[in-house]
């Protein structure tokens, strides 16, 4: 009889990772002791994967706010400082804010709206839409934005995020003005010194303020890329990626990650003799149709992986063959006709119309998400997943 499972995937429990940890043989060790536990062997290309949380605990990369505040007070000079286009988070932006505010005089928060970047409304479109606004095109003052929309709280964690946002400057004895618009420029009648704390789109950001005549223009990426009096840091995405480890201090996003992932490739291959890949991931790259969210808050799913997890899926859709190629058959006849397209199916399938509607996303992309749904974000415990059959398809037996 045929095979009847496909792909599997697997939380797997770990040790509270503290800093100074060896996250190379906790991980390792984890999932050999979960194959014993589970009764499952290893074949090559299994994938494990472990969250960027606890590779970023192992290395102890951490930085406080102080640590904020005084590279933001070297690179803009203390005075007034333009904070555009930043996510409602409290626990990803909220104590970075902190220590924005607390190397500033004053800060210009520009928010967008009617959302952030990744689906946190502050208003609804249908709002905006009532009081005949139009968000591509209007700069509202805070007045006028209470004025038409008054004190909305967040769906699902009941904050007001501009009074929250605000509070939080002022507490930091920094001056604040808030404004409302998405065109990173509108900033520049306030300020030239920009921080574009964006994620995916600081780049356009960036470009589009340095052109308009922005005088000092960084984003998030560019705050603790090196280490500001014994901090943690990353070099390639600053504090981009963080999370609020205490009230007081951030977790930045793991750095040399490549290190990492490979030495685990390899002590796995010494331990089982099968070539099995290994990524770190953290956020899925997914949207919550009811509450609007975009999950992905990290600037990148994966920040590192073994060479076997490059490039995007290559499949054929097999629906499309059934209703297609091999209409004419059923039973046996299509099962056998499916496989052997498969097998003689080409390297590349761009533009094949029997491959149209298959996921066109890197396979890092696709598989952090499952691992993202997979470990969730609270008590589970299971900051490994290990992964089998990810690579299989219908012809594998």
């Amino acid at each position: 009889m045929s095979r009847m499972i496909g792909t599997i995937s697997r939380g797997v429990r770990a040790p509270i990772i503290r800093s100074g940890d060896n996250i190379v043989d906790i991980v390792v060790d984890s999932v050999l002791e979960a194959s014993k536990d589970g009764g499952f062997e290893f074949y090559d290309r299994d994938i494990v994967a472990m969250t960027e949380a606890i590779v970023a605990r192992a290395q102890g990369n951490y930085a406080t706010v102080d640590n904020i505040a005084k590279d933001i007070r070297a690179k803009f000079g203390g005075e007034t400082v333009g904070v555009i286009l930043p996510i409602l988070s409290r626990n990803r932006f909220a104590i970075c804010l902190r220590g924005i505010a607390m190397g500033a005089k004053k800060i210009v928060l520009q928010l967008s709206y009617p959302s952030d970047e990744v689906g946190n409304h502050l208003v609804s479109l249908d709002m905006l839409d009532e009081k005949g606004v139009n968000p591509y095109t209007d700069v509202l003052s805070l007045e006028k934005y209470r004025e038409l929309f008054g004190y909305e709280k967040h769906r699902f964690t009941g904050i007001d995020y501009v009074e929250y946002y605000e509070k939080l400057i002022r507490d930091c004895g920094c001056d604040c003005e808030i404004i409302f618009a998405n065109d990173a420029r509108a900033v520049l009648n306030y300020t030239k010194n920009v921080l574009c704390c964006d994620i995916h789109s600081r780049a356009r950001s960036k470009r589009l303020l340095k052109a308009a005549g922005a005088e000092i223009v960084l984003g998030l990426d560019d705050i603790l890329t090196e280490s500001i009096d014994g901090s943690g840091f990353n070099a390639d995405y600053g504090l981009l990626g963080s999370n609020k480890a205490t009230e007081d201090q951030v977790k930045l996003f793991p750095r040399d990650c490549q290190t990492v992932v490979d030495a685990i490739q390899k002590k796995l291959y010494e331990a089982t003799g099968k070539t099995i890949e290994v990524m770190v991931y953290g956020d899925g790259a997914f949207k919550d149709p009811v509450g609007k969210i975009w999950e992905l808050a990290d600037p990148v799913v994966s920040p590192a992986y073994t060479k076997g997890l490059e490039g995007t899926p290559n499949e054929l859709k097999l629906k499309y063959l059934a209703d297609n190629d091999f209409s004419d058959l059923s039973g046996d006849a299509l099962k056998e006709a499916i496989k052997e397209k498969i097998q003689e199916k080409d390297d590349n399938l761009v533009g094949n119309m029997a491959s149209e509607g298959t996921t066109p996303r890197q396979l890092t992309d696709l598989i952090g998400s499952l691992c993202d749904l997979t470990s969730g974000s609270g008590d589970k415990g299971t900051p490994i997943v290990f992964i089998q059959g990810y690579f299989d398809n219908y012809t594998t037996e």
